[in-house]
């Protein structure tokens, strides 16, 4: 009953921090992208399912830093599946709130990306080499720990294979779950 108790108080606790408190210094982000709605550049608009788990470490208040995985399958009428992989680091930055607030829960963010990426199409062409992308996004935080996100995202393949380069614009929807730093955790201790 004790354990049950304490562990009631502090996510009661948690639940006081201020809602910026996540992205301070130290604090860590895990999380990841399910699916997308590709708006592609070279051949029209594909739906894809992609799995992209992230982990992040905030460098300083509003920066985080770390690195992604990625797996995504996608389709599109009268075409067969497409597979896409990659592996690299990452940046996102959160915009203050003073200077872009829609509403209280949420964060404007910008994220960028490089790695090494690849498609595989069905009829045997490929892309593979140098990944890069970039876009702005938006996170929802339905509690100060974990948030709905969605991504619009610019990402680029150039390297070698049947197709020298690859593009395409994408809408991600995801989620990410923020675990406080040595600095919040002192916080919530002293509010105890």
């Amino acid at each position: 009953m004790k354990k049950i108790f304490l562990f009631a108080l502090s996510v009661s606790a948690a639940g006081t921090i201020p809602s910026n408190a996540q992205l301070q210094k130290g604090s860590v982000l895990i999380g990841g992208d399910l699916a997308g709605f590709d708006l592609g550049l070279n051949e029209g608009s594909t739906f894809t399912m992609n799995l992209t788990p992230k982990a992040a470490w905030f460098v300083r208040d509003n920066l985080a830093l770390g690195g992604y995985v990625d797996f995504g399958l996608a389709t599109a009428k009268g075409a067969g599946t497409n597979v896409s992989y990659g592996v690299g680091g990452l940046g996102r930055y959160y915009f203050p709130t003073a200077d872009v607030n829609v509403a209280k829960s949420t964060r404007f963010f910008t994220e960028a990306n490089i790695g090494i990426q690849g498609v595989n199409t069905p009829g045997g062409n490929s892309t593979n080499g140098l990944g890069l992308g970039f876009g702005p996004g938006l996170a929802y935080f339905v509690t100060n720990n974990i948030a709905l996100e969605t991504l619009l995202k610019y990402n680029g393949i150039l390297g070698f294979g049947s197709n020298a380069t690859s593009s395409r614009l994408s809408l991600n929807l995801g989620f990410q779950i923020y675990l406080p730093g040595s600095k919040v955790r002192s916080e919530m201790d002293k509010m105890k």
